[in-house]
């Protein structure tokens, strides 16, 4: 399935390692996001849960603009944490980032990341309305 599939490829070390893009729009505008986590330039940033959760949703929006779209396009968030504790600080982070857009969104605790010091990854999925794809079905 290709036809009308667009994708984005941030150049992120795993993308090429384990041949995934970081997001897929779809010709009906549904648009996936890879699970984003706070790793900037090859490095962790941000080490507690909220830091680590806004710079995780930053990895996202950065995958929906080279698509043209932005944090108010997304229609779900998933959140994944590796301790109950933290649920309040990546809950904080999402209400800001997401208090006047509203998505659906589901938290889940998990037991852990490729690197023990990342304590959040983050999903996102957006949606570009028919009028906006340009004439895509």
């Amino acid at each position: 399935m290709t036809d009308g599939v667009k994708k984005v490829v941030t150049g992120a070390p795993w993308e090429e390692q384990f041949g995934y893009s970081r997001a897929v729009e779809l010709p009906n505008g549904l648009v996936l996001v890879a699970g984003c986590t706070s790793v900037i330039g090859g490095q962790i940033a941000g080490g507690g849960p909220y830091d680590q959760t806004v710079n995780s949703f930053n990895v996202a929006f950065e995958a929906l603009k080279q698509l043209g779209l932005g944090p108010e396009d997304v229609v779900r968030t998933r959140m994944y944490i590796t301790h109950a504790r933290d649920v309040d600080e990546v809950g904080r982070a999402h209400k800001e980032l997401f208090d006047a857009v509203r998505p659906a969104a589901s938290m889940i605790i998990v037991s852990g990341f490729v690197d023990p010091s990342l304590v959040v990854e983050v999903e996102v999925e957006a949606f570009r309305p028919e009028a906006q794809r340009g004439g895509a079905a």
